[in-house]
């Protein structure tokens, strides 16, 4: 290849990468009037395709995407910029996003759905991983739960990541995580047939496992029966009819699958598959091309996809100009497009909920598949193989055994859309026992979607979690174990034990261990990740909101009550401390813990600090500290740094919780004027110089001592008065002078800044004395 050869590919390539499409491909036509060998002729024609598609001259490039496969049948790596320009054309026609919903059609969905209004419906009791019905519930470290199965699938070695608000959680036991036990008999109790339907579920699922698949259909056929709102149970069934060759059934529950959740790509994902296997190629790309507009990395598709472009690409002289158009249609059609997402309509004819796009007419059954294969279900869920047939192999390879059936449902294959309460209502179907007590039931071995689909006009909209009965609603099954009280900012432990957040961080205080089961909480204390049960929260409040009021009513009385900084102003008996001196204190006890809690939690960050008195506990006097910073180690100990604020006296000695509290008042130095106050000026100058004496006198380590504990001595204030706590360099040097606790003690109490100067200078001249002698 000469160099101006090269150059010119290169500026093609920058012109591509610009949007110059135009220019890109006028470059390309260029380079293919000279003499090129095939493979590099092929490249050449692709790149210019790629080109042209992207410039939106779509029938020009596939008629050269045409005659470059008669060169060469183009692979994958060809495709992928068409497939690319495809899925972006779908974004821009409005597929995959977030819409807001109509307000006509979010009041049909929550019709007869109390809890959808209130937001504790079906979303809410939906596992955030496969978005089913919860089974076994399993809260994180978030607050958010997901079933037990779920959380087991996400964990291969790798942290677990919360769909619900991407936190990933640096779980080292997992298998430790247990099930939520409030929630599980909460779920049992008020949902027993979502929770029947989930169990039929399991067992389907187990019985498909072990090759069993007309047993596991029957399983299925029963859970529909009783939760006919459940996608995934649909999408289930459908993998089971197509394991069975039924590809007309497989469809029609895909459909039916993609009809109650609109967003969720493993639907379109079943619905392709289905489609493939019936020989409706052109239909299955669309859904293929849906399925990666809404989750983009999902390899399956991509591959199943680009296999089929490649087929609807081969050289077929008579039918290329056909389906050029077939795409051309679906490229450019805003609503076609969208109405494959649309959320259902209850005015809207069942017929109409998965039109079919500009199809051609299918083959007939016996007529041969066209020569993509589609491999189907890919690695997604670890589950054996499906069970093999009597009759010949299957025509599609849809069947490997590393997709069989999703458990709970694949954790990537989330919806991203907000469609969930937008629900398909269906008439139940009857099992076979039934037809005898109802005649005009239907057999629900012979039901299928379409059939359930055509119900759905003439009847009313139903929520897909029922309203929880009134009389089943006990406020005793939402009562914390320790306080005997309604859940108050409720947080779950790993062993699946709930309790209210204050009521836990009370025992973790004294214990590292779970109050009920005596689980080992060492870890969960050192993450300190007290997250509220979001679902907890949630169903309180919808279901017991006036008992919520008044819990939350009684809450709030003992937090103010914490935050009166003149009664029962929490008082902790170490030390003497003094205005503006630094504190810093080593918190281990439990009662401490939980008074230093408190005084974050209600925002006064303060508490008194009080040598102790034999006769009363603690001394009369004291200073009230304020925290600065809290650092809080693994097993629950602190380090508090704290700063002297003001000086008080008591007035009435109490206890609460297990540490001491005290009505208080707040202690001031009285001014002086005049005379008085010429004289306390020069008082105060006097001890600060013969104070600055001493502290110069010391020994080099024992002032680095000092200022590393207590700082450097303040400078001499201007105004000795301005503080009601006087100047902050006589505070200093009381807290760095050798006295004794009892004899800093009197210093607090005064009130009067010159009676303080005096004994402050007599302790000074002591020092000077001792010093001299010896």
């Amino acid at each position: 290849m000469s160099t101006e050869t090269q150059a010119m590919l290169q500026l093609a390539a920058e012109a591509f990468h610009l949007k110059n499409y135009e220019l890109a491909a006028d470059i390309y036509e260029d380079q293919l009037r000279e003499p090129v060998e095939p493979r590099g002729r092929l490249e050449l024609m692709v790149r210019r395709a790629d080109a042209l598609a992207f410039g939106g001259k779509l029938t020009e490039a596939f008629g050269v995407y045409q005659k470059a496969s008669e060169i060469e049948r183009l692979q994958p790596v060809h495709l992928g910029n068409l497939l690319t320009f495809l899925i972006e054309n779908m974004k821009r026609n409005g597929v995959g996003t977030k819409k807001k919903t109509d307000p006509g059609m979010e009041s049909v969905a929550t019709e007869g759905c109390p809890d959808a209004a209130t937001g504790c419906g079906h979303e809410a009791w939906s596992c955030r991983t496969c978005l089913a019905f919860l089974s076994e519930p399993v809260t994180l470290p978030c607050g958010h739960s997901l079933c037990k199965k779920c959380l087991e699938r996400e964990t291969g070695g790798q942290p677990v990541c919360c769909k619900e608000c991407s936190d990933t959680s640096q779980l080292k036991d997992v298998p430790g995580y247990r099930v939520n036990v409030v929630l599980g008999n909460i779920l049992c109790k008020w949902f027993p047939t979502q929770c029947r339907a989930a169990e039929l579920r399991r067992q389907g699922n187990s019985l498909y496992v072990d090759k069993k698949t007309e047993e596991a259909l029957g399983k299925y056929n029963q859970a529909i029966f009783i939760a006919p709102k459940d996608y995934l149970l649909f999408s289930n069934r459908s993998q089971i009819h197509a394991s069975l060759r039924r590809y007309d059934m497989a469809l029609s529950d895909a459909e039916t699958a993609c009809t109650l959740m609109p967003h969720w790509s493993k639907g379109h994902q079943r619905k392709a598959q289905a489609l493939v296997s019936l020989g409706r190629s052109d239909d299955a790309l669309k859904e293929y091309l849906l399925c990666l507009t809404l989750q983009p990395d999902c390899k399956l598709a991509k591959t199943e996809a680009q296999k089929l472009l490649g087929d609807f690409l081969a050289p077929v002289t008579d039918q290329v100009p056909d389906r050029v158009l077939d795409y051309s249609a679906l490229l450019c059609s805003r609503t076609t497009v969208k109405s494959c997402l649309a959320p259902w309509d209850p005015h809207t004819p069942a017929t109409s909920v998965a039109p079919r796009m500009h199809s051609r007419p299918s083959p007939p059954s016996g007529s041969p598949r066209t020569p993509v294969q589609s491999s189907q279900l890919s690695s997604e869920i670890d589950l054996p193989p499906s069970p093999p047939q009597a009759s010949s192999r299957l025509p599609c390879k849809s069947l490997k055994g590393s997709d069989v059936l999703a458990e709970e449902g694949a954790g990537d294959d989330r919806p991203n859309g907000t469609c969930c309460r937008h629900l398909l209502k269906r008439k139940r179907w009857s099992t076979e026992e039934e037809v005898v007590e109802d005649k005009r039931s239907t057999n629900e071995e012979g039901a299928t979607g379409s059939d359930v689909c055509k119900k759905l006009k003439s009847e009313p909209m139903i929520g897909a979690c029922n309203s929880v009965v009134g009389d089943l609603i006990d406020p005793t099954d939402l009562e914390c174990s320790l306080c005997m009280r309604l859940y108050y900012e409720p947080v779950t432990t790993p062993c699946g034990h709930t309790f209210c957040l204050k009521c836990l961080e009370r025992c973790l205080d004294h214990n590292p261990q779970c109050p009920l089961c005596k689980q080992e909480l060492s870890q969960f204390l050192a993450e300190r990740s007290y997250c509220k049960t979001s679902l907890m929260e949630s169903l309180i409040s919808t279901y017991l909101p006036a008992d919520l009021t008044e819990r939350s009513k009684v809450y709030h009385e003992e937090m103010a009550e914490f935050s009166n900084l003149n009664q029962n102003v929490p008082i902790f008996v170490c030390t003497m401390a003094f205005p503006t001196v630094p504190c810093p204190l080593h918190i281990f006890e439990p009662c401490y813990r939980l008074m230093i809690r408190r005084c974050m939690e209600t925002g006064t960050r303060c508490f008194g600090m009080c040598l102790g008195d034999e006769a009363k506990g603690f001394a009369d006097y004291g200073c009230l500290l304020e925290i600065r910073n809290v650092e809080v180690f693994a097993d629950g100990r602190s380090v508090v740094d704290c700063i002297g604020r003001r000086r008080f006296k008591v007035n009435q000695h109490r206890q609460q919780d297990g540490y001491n509290t005290a009505d208080i008042e707040y202690l001031e130095d009285v001014k002086v004027e005049g005379k008085a106050e010429k004289d306390l000026q020069t008082l105060h100058d006097a001890v600060y110089d013969h104070a600055l004496v001493w502290v110069n006198s010391l020994k080099p380590d024992q002032k680095e001592r000092i200022v590393a504990h207590f700082g450097p001595m303040p400078e001499k204030d201007s105004d000795p008065q301005a503080s009601p706590n006087g100047p902050s360099w006589c505070w200093w040097l009381l807290a760095v002078l050798p006295l004794d606790g009892r004899a800093q003690l009197p210093f607090v109490a005064l009130t009067s800044l010159q009676d303080r100067l005096h004994g402050i200078r007599r302790v000074l001249l002591f020092m000077a004395r001792n010093t001299r002698h010896r």
